[in-house]
């Protein structure tokens, strides 16, 4: 595996003429990523990981606890992308991917950015669909993966591919979860047991949503009254579109977010019968 930290050192370490599978993370590696990793492996001939905490998608442009809280470990990163096969990791500074500071040139995710995690942090998709487009620039993948935890993302990307003609295939790789059913997330080594518990009711919540047990306003209820937790959003959205649906019909994506203690989670459950 061939570590790399600029522009320059990924594009002589990447040999032309293979098929390229591209999986761009934050670092903070789990499970989740490591499934990511391993469907990439199979499906092309080169692996290209990238670990970048990327300032733009962030409150303040980074200038906030949860950026500078981040968790950031390449050492700790490293066995398991040896393990997965990654033939090349791309790691590069801040002041590497942003030369000049902050770009002046962004791309605009509009409408589909601005709603459910859009709503509750302004700007963070364009911040996304930025970095993103320089990277598919970097790398020029054939595919790339990213993980179905975060739907909203992978839609966006989704879209922003057949915006702009980029000639890469979006992979949405299903949920990793953990043996108590939470989602797995760089975010959950935050959490403290309690507070570990406490999050726990999120996938329950979804998955009575997926049994038809309980309807969106009595989901609601739950999360928002549960203890130690407290509910940012819980909608059902067209998968496509992300417009929100005014009943719980077929194909659906249930999308939530909640917070507990300092820690923003995520999750979101598929309804397809």
């Amino acid at each position: 595996m061939r570590l790399t930290t600029t522009k320059k050192e990924l594009f002589d370490a990447i040999p032309r003429g293979f098929s390229v599978g591209f999986v761009p993370t934050m670092g903070a590696l789990h499970s989740g990523h490591a499934s990511l990793m391993k469907q990439a492996r199979q499906e092309n001939e080169l692996l290209v990981a990238s670990i970048f905490v990327n300032p733009l998608q962030f409150e303040a442009l980074g200038d906030c606890d949860d950026y500078r809280h981040y968790p950031r470990d390449l050492d700790a990163d490293i066995p398991l992308l040896e393990e997965c096969g990654v033939d090349i990791v791309f790691a590069p500074s801040v002041a590497e991917m942003y030369p000049n500071d902050l770009p002046l040139v962004w791309v605009r995710t509009g409408a589909m950015g601005e709603k459910l995690e859009g709503a509750s942090r302004p700007g963070h998709f364009d911040g996304v669909a930025t970095v993103v487009s320089k990277l598919f620039n970097l790398v020029r993948p054939d595919r790339a993966y990213f993980g179905q935890k975060d739907a909203q993302q992978v839609a966006v990307i989704r879209r922003l591919v057949a915006d702009l003609d980029i000639p890469v295939e979006i992979r949405a790789v299903p949920i990793i979860r953990g043996a108590d059913g939470l989602a797995e997330s760089s975010r959950n080594q935050r959490l403290s047991p309690t507070e570990r518990t406490q999050a726990l009711v999120l996938p329950r919540v979804l998955e009575k949503l997926k049994a038809r047990a309980i309807t969106i306003d009595a989901a609601r209820a739950e999360l928002a009254t549960a203890p130690g937790v407290k509910l940012d959003h819980l909608e059902a959205v067209d998968p496509a579109t992300l417009e929100p649906l005014a009943e719980l019909t077929t194909p659906a994506l249930v999308v939530a977010a909640i917070y507990v203690g300092p820690v923003r989670l995520i999750d979101n459950i598929e309804i397809t019968t």
